[in-house]
């Protein structure tokens, strides 16, 4: 068996619809499940362009002839290739990427159904979880807090005149009244952010702090692991902000490993293919910058795993569930998306954020 039918065999065992489009841009390839995806054949397909079985006007088209002319590779996530050849649910993720061969140039197209666009999709569910705890934030401030110091302030002028036996009580109300007004506290952090988000952030400055904080406090029993790519650019944001994302994100590590071979990794890295395509929005956003928070622990149980940014959902016995919400909410203010991979032995937390304009970094993008 010579290599070319190797690898066409390898391809054809790839569930993944794959093709490769050649310069001029007819389909020189299509493995079994591309052929299946299109509804052609091998021949049929070799016979049409890649603007002939994809979708009239789909921005897939100009994604494959980028590729042809430039030479880049693209990620997109939750495009529709749905058409009347293809049926109404295809929503896919693909990645496009050149091919050298020997014969020219070709792109290599790999089409993944509702993988990554699920976690998109997620990110848009779990902003509106977080702005409907926003708004009742607001409420329970505004409802709760203010009778509380009332209860508490009468319970503390009733300590003066009751019997010893019945100062438990009114010990108990101020105890009580505080707990609240301290899950009231929470709550607050949903409110609309007037934070100014439009400051120049260096992540990795950001990160180091974080490391040096959990090593000195919480994750005294870990052994922290960095990969970063010094050469990523900075972030338009919050430092104090993403700072309380990245402590939470560790903090959950730390805990979810064993004490002598409980690891947690760190990295970044610059994927300039990645994109997001936001209601409103004319064009999608790039969203290049990634950061990792990876742990060896046992996992997030399945039953968790469709809801872990939402509020009230937690693993921990004293966990309030708020945690992981208020981080998609902040990132989410950011312009960016959050992510979460688990199996046991691995979770990964991938925070995805966009760049600073280049206004923004000629200032003091390194402070």
């Amino acid at each position: 068996m010579n290599s070319s039918s190797h690898e066409k065999l390898v391809l054809d065992a790839i569930p993944q619809p794959v093709l490769s489009v050649s310069k001029n841009g007819r389909i020189s390839y299509a493995n079994f499940a591309a052929q299946e995806f299109f509804g052609s054949s091998l021949n049929m397909l070799q016979k049409l362009s890649f603007a002939q079985v994809a979708p009239f006007g789909s921005p897939v088209i100009g994604l494959v002839e980028k590729c042809l002319t430039d030479g880049i590779s693209f990620n997109e996530y939750g495009l529709d290739l749905a058409g009347p050849t293809m049926g109404n649910d295809r929503m896919v993720d693909m990645h496009v990427t050149p091919l050298h061969l020997a014969d020219g140039e070709q792109a290599l197209v790999v089409i993944q159904m509702r993988s990554i666009a699920h976690h998109i999709d997620r990110q848009l569910t779990h902003r509106g979880a977080a702005r409907s705890v926003s708004a009742m934030s607001a409420m329970l401030a505004h409802e709760i807090k203010n009778p509380l110091s009332g209860i508490k302030g009468a319970a503390q002028l009733l300590e003066a005149d009751v019997s010893d036996e019945n100062i438990e009580l009114t010990q108990l109300i101020c105890s009580e009244t505080d707990r609240i007004a301290g899950l009231v506290d929470e709550f607050e952090q949903f409110t609309e952010t007037h934070a100014d988000l439009e400051s120049s952030v260096n992540v990795h400055a950001v990160l180091e702090n974080v490391r040096l904080l959990a090593r000195n406090g919480f994750g005294k029993h870990v052994k922290f692991v960095e990969a970063y790519d010094p050469s990523l650019p900075a972030v338009l944001g919050n430092k104090d902000l993403l700072t309380q994302v990245f402590l939470n994100l560790v903090k959950n590590a730390a805990e979810a490993v064993d004490g002598k071979k409980g690891e947690v990794r760190m990295t970044s890295a610059y994927r300039p293919g990645v994109r997001l395509s936001v209601p409103g929005r004319a064009r999608p956003v790039s969203l290049p910058l990634e950061f990792c928070i990876i742990d060896n622990g046992n996992g997030v149980p399945e039953d968790i795993k469709p809801h872990l940014f939402d509020p009230f959902v937690t693993t921990k016995s004293g966990g309030s569930g708020l945690g992981l919400a208020l981080v998609a909410k902040i990132i989410g203010d950011h312009g960016g998306t959050i992510e979460c991979e688990s199996q046991p032995g691995r979770t990964v937390f991938c925070v995805r954020l966009p760049v600073a304009t280049d206004a923004i970094q000629s200032g003091d993008a390194n402070e």
